[in-house]
């Protein structure tokens, strides 16, 4: 019986690779595109082409353009669908959808899915771009990496193909939702009297990512009659299943609201849930 389960510690799962470090001096595009084309990828959707456009911005990251889409600008809360890559200079591909053995993958534009550099270079693009990011180490991993994957002050290319906005499945009183995977097999849903086991990532975009069940080990266990939760998470996991993998951005009316959470959520700021559910119970 098949189930559709969400991946566990974020949609953007960093795969562990040998990676031998970083080769210096070598931040120039044009010579990294020979070295990439030695990679095993199999995504050769991703393959470079003519660069027809560029665009150098702060702090060194830059934006290459191999083909200019005709869909909207992307702005921050936007949810796009995207195929992408991501290299150290030395070729080693270190990041993918494909190696998740998935066409695509979401997005969310402006909390910190994945490192500061994302966010804006996410923001100068359209629906159907294909481009290739440098992105300096201060806006990647830094000084620090990640062992075993990637080197610290390492350098980061990424080659994206924005495929299309997904829309909320559904919005609750200003909350939106997008069921981004279902259980198809299971049909018992959450009811008020339901006790909730949950993993979970929340964070805000001045903070993003102050929360997780996975660094405890363990997931959260909620009841509708709990106290201290927010009204916007409890509206939304109403008739979850088990195995679902949802995103959830919520308004500070139905978070915080004004007051803010002491310094871990700023006054008037929304809420954004990656949420995978362990079981209903």
């Amino acid at each position: 019986m098949k189930k559709v389960i969400g991946s566990i510690l974020a949609v953007f799962l960093l795969i562990a690779c040998k990676s031998e470090g970083v080769k210096k001096n070598k931040t120039n595009l044009e010579v990294i595109h020979s070295e990439l084309k030695n990679t095993n990828s199999k995504n050769k959707s991703l393959n470079p082409t003519k660069i027809v456009n560029e665009l150098k911005l702060q702090e060194g990251l830059e934006i290459k353009w191999f083909k200019h889409g005709k869909g909207d600008q992307i702005k921050e809360e936007d949810v796009v669908n995207i195929n992408y890559q991501v290299f150290l200079e030395d070729g080693t591909l270190i990041d993918g959808n494909e190696l998740l053995n998935r066409q695509s993958l979401p997005f969310l534009v402006g909390y910190g899915v994945q490192t500061k550099g994302w966010d804006i270079a996410l923001k100068h693009l359209r629906i159907g771009d294909f481009v290739e990011v440098f992105l300096p180490s201060k806006l990647a991993r830094g000084k620090y990496g990640i062992k075993g994957l990637i080197p610290p002050n390492a350098n980061n290319i990424i080659r994206i193909n924005i495929i299309n906005t997904v829309k909320p499945t559904k919005i609750i009183d200003g909350i939106k939702v997008w069921l981004l995977e279902e259980n198809l097999s299971e049909t018992k849903k959450a009811l008020e009297t339901n006790t909730i086991d949950f993993h979970y990532m929340v964070g805000t975009k001045s903070n993003p990512k102050y929360d997780m069940s996975y660094r405890r080990g363990v997931p959260f266990r909620m009841r509708f009659s709990d106290h201290g939760i927010v009204s916007g998470l409890k509206k939304t996991l109403l008739g979850v299943k088990r195995s679902d993998k949802i995103w959830i951005l919520i308004p500070s009316s139905e978070a915080y609201g004004s007051s803010g959470l002491l310094d871990i959520v700023k006054p008037n700021e929304k809420l954004f849930y990656d949420i995978f559910v362990a079981e209903v119970l």
